[in-house]
């Protein structure tokens, strides 16, 4: 028998890659299921967004402060 894996989502067993297209999860519809949450922003990636002027280099003048 095909060592399997558990399924991410379900927990149930997931079948190898060449008999499972949907690996690592067990099915198409857990695959869905996982790729819905990543686009709901459930799952986040730890750190600074690009763009979030987090680590910018500000040149003179570009301290975002009024000129007086």
């Amino acid at each position: 028998m095909a060592r399997t894996i558990p399924c991410p989502i379900c927990k149930k067993p997931a079948l190898p890659r060449t008999e499972n297209a949907a690996f690592p999860f067990c099915s198409a519809r857990c695959k869905l299921l996982d790729l819905g949450k990543w686009l709901g922003e459930e799952y986040r990636v730890p750190g600074p967004r690009p763009g979030d002027g987090v680590d910018e280099e500000q040149g003179p003048g570009e301290s975002g402060d009024p000129e007086e």
